[in-house]
């Protein structure tokens, strides 16, 4: 009697572990890699979103019926510990995609991973123009709008400013670096009568302001493209404003009204630089009301633009699968080619020609109110109004 109960256990925990190997086969995993210790600033909100994005797709239904499981690992902002990340997700995980990055040489680390491998990756944040044309594959999509995209947006309104003499400050790796060129390129093509005095290149997170303001100044620019973020712009601010360099002087400066980036600098924000940026508490859609309400009745708290990209990255992911119908990369990348779906910030399309989605950004200056920095006058540009023409990719990207 004891051997037949112990056979009798024996297949009952069979069946009860096939059954569960049965139930995980239903999961759809996707791969998530993100700078979490390193910019929480950012990544927190950009989890937030994500998370809340899998729970409205999971509460629909899935992805044709399968239950969406996001595995995500930090990549402590080190390209290497990156494609270490993601080779664990693809291996020993089996996700079908890998999604995420933040840092623009990390965004072209996991790429470069993805193309060798032959596995599909949707970039999130990193705004290097590489990672879609000199340096893009096939296997390699992106969400937030380029750095030629942000550019050509703030180069609108930065050529209608009767200042000549320009001076730049950007961190000294691949975002920085990017944004820079192509800043002057599309600048200087509408306003060739500029001339460009000065360059900082400081290291990224390790900005020594004093030196640096204080070289800006000695230039005498009339005008000064801003490319830091996070902590080395509140010290930028500060140092700044100290020594009275943007007195008198016109600003340009990506990504700064992004909440996650002005809500640090309090009542020292400077006044009337002209941003990219997330004014979340103006934007009167029906995409972004439905958003907010979601996001605020989770959280109790406002999004940050990283809580945007988090959404709508999984939201894509989503889409992606659920179009393909598959895990498999090459269904993925026919699927996601000219896929078009919804966003808080309205429809948004992936183009077939180099994998760029055209969701846009808001533009407009900064502002002081109530001691605390915000964007006003902002205004959606939309994606697909600044992005070259079909030719002009043709030559910046190589063939697959």
């Amino acid at each position: 009697m004891r051997a037949r109960n112990y056979f009798v256990g024996a297949a009952f925990a069979l069946l009860a572990g096939g059954m569960a190997h049965s139930a995980m086969a239903q999961d759809i995993k996707i791969g998530e890699i993100n700078s979490y210790s390193l910019l929480p600033a950012f990544t927190e909100p950009y989890r937030k979103g994500w998370q809340l994005a899998v729970e409205e797709i999971n509460a629909a239904g899935g992805i044709n019926g399968k239950k969406l499981v996001v595995i995500s690992k930090d990549d402590g902002g080190k390209p290497a510990d990156a494609q270490t990340a993601a080779n664990e997700l693809v291996s020993s995980e089996g996700v079908a995609m890998l999604t995420g990055t933040f840092l623009s040489n990390i965004g072209l680390a996991v790429s470069d991973f993805a193309n060798q491998k032959k596995v599909f990756f949707l970039a999130a944040e990193p705004l290097t123009d590489a990672v879609t044309w000199s340096k893009g594959n096939k296997y390699t999509f992106r969400l937030r709008p380029s750095n030629y995209m942000q550019a050509a947006m703030l180069v609108e309104a930065a050529a209608k400013l009767p200042a000549k003499r320009w001076a730049t400050i950007a961190p000294n790796y691949e975002y920085g670096q990017s944004a820079v060129q192509v800043f002057k390129k599309l600048m200087s093509e509408k306003r060739p009568d500029i001339q460009w005095v000065d360059e900082q290149w400081p290291p990224q997170g390790k900005i020594d302001a004093g030196p640096v303001v204080q070289a800006v100044a000695a230039a005498n620019p009339e005008a000064i493209l801003n490319v830091t973020f996070g902590a080395d712009l509140v010290k930028l601010v500060r140092e700044g404003n100290t020594r009275g360099l943007f007195k008198g002087r016109e600003v340009v400066s990506f990504l700064t009204g992004e909440p996650e980036y002005l809500d640090p600098l309090k009542d020292e924000t400077p006044e009337g630089w002209i941003v990219t940026g997330y004014p979340w508490y103006s934007i009167k859609t029906p995409e972004h009301d439905a958003f907010l309400k979601a996001y605020q009745a989770k959280y109790n708290d406002y999004p940050r633009l990283g809580s945007i990209v988090g959404y709508q990255t999984i939201k894509a992911a989503a889409a992606i699968l659920a179009k393909a119908g598959s895990t498999d990369p090459e269904k993925l990348i026919t699927a996601a080619e000219g896929l078009s779906m919804p966003s808080p910030f309205g429809e948004i399309t992936f183009r077939k020609i180099d994998h760029q989605s055209t969701l846009g950004a808001y533009v407009g200056k900064t502002a002081l109110k109530d001691g605390k920095g915000v964007m006003v006058d902002s205004s959606y540009k939309k994606g697909s109004d600044y992005l070259p023409s079909d030719a002009e990719v043709e030559k910046l990207r190589p063939k697959d």
